[in-house]
Parts: C-alpha cells; sequence; structure tokens
C-alpha cells in the first residue's frame, strides 16, 4: 500500500509497503514425485511391459516348438508309410496274394495305384501258379527329400522268394525309392521306382 497522505496535526504518518506474493511449493509428502506419478505406479507398469514381453517371447518358442513339433511328425508319418509300401510290395504269399495285392492297393494313390490295380489280376494268376512266395525284410529306411505334402523315401529290402518245385533262390537285396503324398489326413505312395 502507498502513503495515507500527509499527516495532520504532527501524527506520525505509516507506510505500508507492499509485499510481493510468494507462490508456494509444495514440498513432496511421502512416494509422491513432483510430477504426480508414484514410483509404485511406475514399477507395476514396467513390472506389466516385462510380463507382456515375456509371455509374447514364450507364446513365440511355443509356436515354433509345435511347428518343429507337426514337422517332425509328418515326416514320420511318410517314412512310416513308405516302408509299410516297401513291405507290402516284396511280401506275397501265393496262399493269400488276393488280400496281399489289396495291402498294397489300400496304400496306393495316383499313377502307381492306377497302374497296379490294372496288373494286379495277371499277377495274381502268375504267382498262384507259380505258387511263389516272396519274404521282404527292410533295413535302412530314410527320407531323400520332403516338402509339407510329398516325400521321397528310400528304403533297403532284402527279398528272399520261393517258387514249388523250384530250387531256394539267394536273397536279393534292393534299394527302393517310393514318392509318398498326403492324402485325406493320411499319406499314401503315389510312385515307385528301384535304384542302385
Amino acid at each position: 500500500m502507498a502513503d495515507d497522505g500527509p499527516a495532520l496535526d504532527g501524527e506520525p504518518t505509516a507506510t505500508v509497503v507492499d509485499e510481493p506474493a510468494v507462490d508456494t511449493v509444495e514440498e513432496p509428502v511421502g512416494d509422491e514425485t513432483i510430477d504426480g506419478g508414484s514410483p509404485v505406479r511406475k514399477i507395476l507398469i514396467a513390472g506389466l511391459v516385462l510380463v507382456a514381453v515375456l509371455a509374447g517371447v514364450t507364446g513365440w518358442f511355443g509356436y515354433q516348438a509345435y511347428e518343429a513339433h507337426q514337422a517332425q511328425k509328418q515326416r514320420d508319418l511318410f517314412l512310416q508309410v513308405g516302408r509299410q509300401a516297401a513291405q507290402n510290395l516284396t511280401t506275397i504269399d501265393w496262399e493269400r496274394a488276393d488280400a496281399d495285392v489289396q495291402r498294397v492297393l489300400d496304400l496306393a494313390t495316383g499313377t502307381f495305384y492306377d497302374d497296379f490295380q490294372k496288373r494286379a489280376e495277371p499277377f495274381l494268376e502268375v504267382v498262384k501258379e507259380a505258387k511263389s512266395k516272396s519274404v521282404g525284410t527292410l533295413g535302412e529306411a530314410g527320407l531323400e527329400s520332403s516338402t509339407d505334402d510329398t516325400a521321397e523315401v528310400l528304403v533297403a529290402v532284402t527279398v528272399q522268394s520261393s517258387n514249388a518245385g523250384a530250387p531256394e533262390q539267394a536273397p536279393r537285396a534292393w534299394r527302393m525309392r517310393l514318392s509318398v503324398e498326403r492324402v485325406d489326413g493320411g499319406a499314401k505312395v503315389s510312385q515307385v521306382e528301384f535304384v542302385q
């Protein structure tokens, strides 16, 4: 405030000086910080972010493991079907030849199925007439190549054959390449060739 004016009758005058207004800054109380965030809140947010990142990484690794497991299952199926088809093709007994030929057809598809089915009747006649018997013993087997839907399976087979009235033959060692493909949730053989 300013001076109240001249003093009358010798009375002393009072001078009031305006004091500047002082802004007060509240000091932090307890765990609060000046920016209004709490350390506990920051730790919780950081923890949630960390959990989310770990969940994402775990999910990714889980998915990769699942994919690897599925791929291995598919390769195992292709190998199993290739081995079984090689066994079926090399084990034919004249006394149950119809069932043996049907087992071959059950695992066949495509061109191989069509060709084998066309030749089945004459083949059965020859086998029954000669009273032929062959037994295939599987050796090593493996995948030569594979994709999601197909595989080339190599199988080593030793075949012991006999015919009525003929001297016993020496076993023959063969290597077979079987093309296997996915069919209706399973797998079947679409081509067979003998390789050196």
